[in-house]
């Protein structure tokens, strides 16, 4: 599903090393470097250069990676040798020829050498997590129930082992997708569900596990990958809607994450001054208590009709687009996606938040703003925790 916020709404199909304690998307960091930087940044930016160029363009020539990136032939002979003994690169075989002189030997990502684990904690009555390519690809999935918030922690834990022992390749790290508020260094300032204030996950899993760990909101994962392997834009806001409501946002490419780590929780954003249901926080008619799936879900199965239950999906919708007009006028995003189940999320209620965000925001500029869902289904923070690490670990993303 796609709708843009037009004249006439429309649907339409959606196009398709760094230190181990380096923190990915630090602020002035495009995520997708580009040119060289300063000589005492070279070689690491460089590498990363590299790796980014091979990792979405493929098997290239060592002339290739030196006309694609600007750097000179010893530097790219150099790092590739690096990088090839590291694991990280292998020569995959001849180009085939197309004329006279010896073929070129081609390089890739050893796409192979090396896996990710992502772990999910967003799920409102399971933990998920997978091995991961570095492609993105699930090879391995496992899901246990959600025990009590005070054996969260030990859970993900044996969880983590168990996917490393079944990953059948070195693991390049652990990210991790966790609700609520989570700092720069992977503590969670408040995650209410699960009792943490102040609880340094990142730290207190690496520790146990003895891998690179990285932890971030499960929606800010969730817009990486959107970003990553999911053909977005740089300037683009993911919402997504499951036990809660919560939302990630790149503007240029750049994670925006806010003064307080806070950015992007618009669950418990007051939608309209006619009251409306109460929320967890003790609020009157947050978003989150208007969209949430339990929420969205409880209402439609009171209504009677299919009248009535379409008047609830537009309603919310009505809702969403409330929260979102601010957003777009204040950062003139271009893309607009919608993370959780379909069935609720596609159709009326994607409609009227696209009718609604339209009536609020400046014609001109904004009326072209497309809101479709994501294609990536319950895998998008798993793939988002393996973009934390790829960029943590490689400077790719």
């Amino acid at each position: 599903m796609s709708t843009e916020a037009h004249g006439n709404s429309t649907l339409d199909s959606p196009q398709h090393p760094l230190s181990a304690r380096s923190r990915a998307f630090v602020p002035g960091r495009a995520l997708r470097q580009g040119a060289k930087v300063l000589p005492e940044h070279a070689r690491g930016h460089n590498r990363s250069l590299l790796l980014q160029t091979l990792f979405h363009q493929g098997a290239m020539s060592r002339a290739d990676l030196s006309r694609e990136t600007g750097l000179t032939r010893v530097t790219i002979s150099d790092l590739i040798a690096e990088l090839i003994s590291d694991g990280f690169v292998a020569e995959i075989g001849m180009r085939e020829a197309s004329g006279p002189g010896k073929p070129a030997m081609l390089v890739d990502l050893d796409r192979a050498g090396h896996r990710i684990v992502g772990i999910d904690l967003s799920g409102s009555d399971v933990i998920i997590g997978a091995v991961l390519t570095l492609d993105g690809d699930v090879v391995v999935r496992s899901e246990v129930a959600l025990p009590s918030a005070e054996a969260v922690v030990d859970t993900v834990i044996e969880l983590a082992r168990s996917l490393v022992a079944d990953s059948h390749a070195p693991v390049l790290g652990v990210g991790v997708g966790a609700p609520g508020v989570v700092d720069g260094r992977g503590v969670v300032l408040a995650a209410p569900n699960f009792g943490w204030v102040g609880f340094d996950l990142e730290g207190s899993l690496q520790e146990a596990l003895g891998l690179s760990v990285l932890v971030a909101n499960d929606a800010n994962a969730a817009v990486l990958a959107e970003y990553t392997f999911g053909g977005s834009g740089a300037d683009v806001l993911l919402v997504k809607v499951g036990r809660g409501v919560g939302s990630g946002l790149l503007s240029g490419g750049q994670p925006m994450r806010g003064a307080h780590f806070a950015a992007g929780e618009i669950g418990h954003v007051t939608v309209g001054t006619d009251g409306g249901p109460a929320c967890v926080c003790g609020k009157i008619g947050c978003l989150e208590a208007w969209l949430s799936v339990p929420a969205l879900t409880a209402r439609l199965d009171a209504a009677g009709t299919d009248a009535e239950r379409e008047g609830v999906l537009r309603d919310a919708g009505e809702r969403l687009g409330i929260a979102l007009a601010p957003v777009v006028g204040a950062l003139d995003v271009s893309e607009i996606v919608l993370s959780g189940p379909p069935e609720l999320l596609d159709g009326p209620l994607a409609e009227q938040a696209v009718e609604t965000l339209r009536a609020r925001t400046l014609a001109q500029f904004h009326d072209g703003v497309r809101v479709r869902m994501t294609e990536q289904g319950q895998d998008i923070v798993l793939r988002g925790a393996a973009v934390m690490v790829l960029s943590g670990q490689l400077g790719v993303s």
